[in-house]
């Protein structure tokens, strides 16, 4: 970290914008009490800011507000959130009470859903493959501001939250391809990498973006012999010449799918997000003429699904057995490591955070933010993205339309 002698001259050396915006007060600010509800969802460990960024966020004048034990699945005490000024409660009503933002790693569970106060906001990941029509109803008839993970993005298209873990996902996903390829797990018993004389794992991905990227880094250096295929000839070109041609590459349609997997030792599913809501694209019958142990891994089952047999699975019970091919879905995979998971969402969700500090209103914040923008799925009672609307069959109003009417 360099210093030139001036707090407000601090800069991080990797790259990461100066802190100097974030250390100048406005005149004028939204009296923000943020509060961190402990998570309840599927096996979920992560908390969604760690004691390093509620620190940051006290000291810009916001109170944080944070439930009892909710970083101690990430070996997070109470304590660390103590020494960083946070407010311990045990009370799950007093926190939802007393903050007007609540930010979550998960989505709501039924039992907060009554918790929620008029005109608050909530942060969380939304999980489009498994979306709860009665929270969306309650949010719109309590004027809920709702913000979605997967919709926050940069000017330039970048989803970086969803990047970051992401990120995580993809190596995770050889990690866990790695174990249940091996005999006791019920796999075909081949090393991923395989040995001098004996021929390696093959692997299929399917979706050439952030966790494929990185789970193809991850088998490749492992010894994996690895195939990509996408529907986008760009993407793959990019491939190519980030791994120096040390991948094959082959466009999505059915017959390329179909060969693969008849000698693909894994298959991980990897589609974009951006795609916002995915429908399985590998076929039951595809699936049946798979080898015997092989392992499935679908990343893309919070956002829908990757292969038609794919159903929701969770840290507890990560795997079921169909037609002979193991099949890992949990939703939430980086929560396996969840204290890397939680540093690493708390840097790319921090400068977001530090937005709602710049302004009066939560209209101001959402006008003169374009992330914050992009990223609200629920404002004034209505369903901002298009999508989501049409899944849940409730109101749509273009968040634009609805800013510009105060």
């Amino acid at each position: 970290m360099g210093y030139s002698g001036d707090i407000t001259g601090i800069e991080f050396d990797l790259g990461i914008k100066t802190l100097e915006r974030w250390l100048i007060k406005p005149e004028k600010t939204m009296n923000i009490a943020l509060g961190i509800p402990k998570e309840r969802l599927n096996d979920e460990r992560r908390v969604a800011i760690s004691p390093a960024g509620a620190r940051i966020l006290v000291e810009n004048g916001m109170r944080v507000m944070i439930e009892h034990d909710a970083g101690k699945a990430s070996n997070l005490s109470d304590e660390d959130y103590s020494d960083a000024g946070c407010t311990i409660t045990d009370s799950l009503e007093k926190l939802y009470d007393e903050s007007n933002i609540i930010v979550k790693v998960s989505p709501p569970q039924n039992h907060e859903l009554p918790l929620f106060k008029p005109s608050q906001m909530l942060i969380s990941a939304l999980h489009l493959g498994a979306i709860h029509r009665p929270m969306m109803k309650m949010f719109l008839e309590k004027n809920i501001t709702a913000l979605g993970f997967e919709f926050i993005q940069t000017r330039d298209g970048d989803l970086p939250i969803v990047r970051t873990l992401s990120e995580i996902a993809g190596s995770l996903a050889i990690q866990t391809a790695a174990k249940y390829l091996e005999t006791g797990y019920g796999g075909s018993g081949i090393l991923l990498g395989g040995i001098a004389g004996v021929p390696p794992a093959r692997i299929t991905i399917i979706g050439a973006g952030t966790v494929g990227l990185f789970a193809a880094q991850d088998a490749l250096g492992l010894g994996a012999q690895v195939t990509v295929i996408d529907k986008e000839i760009n993407r793959l070109r990019r491939f190519e010449a980030f791994f120096n041609r040390h991948i094959v590459t082959a466009i999505t349609n059915d017959h390329y799918i179909a060969e693969l997997a008849k000698e693909s030792d894994v298959m991980i599913g990897a589609l974009s997000p951006k795609q916002k809501f995915i429908k399985p694209i590998v076929s039951e019958e595809v699936i049946k003429s798979m080898r015997q142990g092989s392992v499935i891994i679908d990343v893309s089952i919070d956002q829908g699904s990757c292969f038609e047999t794919s159903r929701h699975t969770t840290h507890t019970n990560p795997i079921f057995v169909k037609h002979g091919v193991t099949h890992y879905c949990v939703p939430n995979i980086p929560s396996a490591v969840a204290k890397t998971a939680t540093f690493a969402m708390t840097n790319t969700l921090l400068p977001f955070l530090m937005k709602l500090n710049a302004h009066e209103t939560i209209t101001d914040i959402l006008w003169n933010s374009h992330s914050l923008r992009k990223g609200t799925y629920a404002f004034k009672g209505y369903i901002t993205q298009k999508n989501l609307a049409e899944l849940t069959a409730l109101p749509y109003r273009e968040i634009d339309m609805l800013l510009a009417t105060g």
